[in-house]
């Protein structure tokens, strides 16, 4: 059972047809080739044919495979370098890592307003635990995020009052801290479709004005907990393709060394198809 093969990749996926043709079609001119100088007796024909036609079909199960197992895909958009990966944020080697915060920046851990489990709490747990003042002062204090602010929520009564522009990007150490998600009155974080959108192409428009020619590892942006209104069911397959195209519609470019790095959450392996994202590749 462990090594049971989820399906996510159809088999006879477009992507995967495209790129067995593609190998198909550098075999046969090897083949016709060597045909021009070799001539095999008309006996061995029809058992040459048949063995080359199994040696295909194998070939063709084998990247099929190999679609549905694969754990990282790299593409090249922009001329730049993106690396799709199953993964931890946290641990994964880049310059610096993405983190989605609410609109107010909150930093209350409380399982209400922030929970424990999710990429904002361990945040903010691991790097900041019993000294979240600390962080509440480095984003006060920032000049460029102040710019940012977009109204006063006097009523609030837990959290912060703040509001910033979704998108808005606030540097803590290696972290880039964005704004994701609107929160409302029961503390439940919330987004419009196209407002999704609209964050993609501002933090990107952000990334820009910072990454200095470094890597870049981001998540699934609203995976798992964001409420898309007017929507009952956002896949993470939708959401990472979103991320995908509004990076290739910024045409923000990292050179190379540099490269963007999309992790997702290892449990949502099986909900990923990696093959399907070569649509996107130049």
């Amino acid at each position: 059972m462990r090594n049971e093969i989820k399906v996510k990749v159809k088999l006879f996926d477009r992507q995967i047809i495209k790129w067995f043709y593609g190998l198909l079609s550098a075999v046969s001119v090897v083949t016709s080739i060597i045909f021009l100088f070799v001539d095999i007796e008309q006996k061995y024909k029809t058992i040459f044919g048949i063995t080359a036609i199994g040696i295909f079909l194998l070939i063709y199960i084998s990247i099929w495979i190999y679609a549905n197992k694969r754990n990282s895909i790299l593409l090249t958009i922009n001329k730049s370098s993106v690396e799709v990966k199953f993964g931890d944020l946290f641990s994964e080697e880049s310059d610096w890592k993405a983190i989605a915060f609410n609109e107010y920046y909150d930093t209350i851990v409380d399982n209400i307003i922030i929970a424990q489990s999710t990429l904002n709490g361990m945040y903010i747990n691991k790097y900041f635990d019993n000294k979240v003042d600390k962080l509440d002062r480095i984003i006060a204090s920032d000049p460029h995020l102040s710019m940012k602010a977009v109204s006063q929520n006097l009523q609030r009564t837990r959290g912060k009052k703040t509001k910033y522009q979704l998108g808005s990007v606030c540097v803590v150490g290696d972290y880039l801290l964005t704004a994701l998600t609107h929160f409302d009155v029961d503390n439940k974080a919330y987004i419009d479709m196209h407002e999704y959108i609209s964050f993609l192409l501002a933090f990107w428009d952000e990334v820009d004005r910072v990454y200095a020619g470094k890597t870049i590892a981001i998540p699934v942006f609203g995976s798992g907990i964001t409420r898309f209104k007017k929507y009952d069911m956002v896949s993470d397959q939708e959401l990472l393709e979103l991320i995908i195209w509004s990076f290739k519609v910024s045409r923000i470019k990292f050179t190379y060394p540099s490269k963007v790095k999309i992790v997702v959450y290892n449990g949502k392996r099986d909900k990923i198809n990696l093959q399907a994202l070569k649509s996107f590749q130049e």
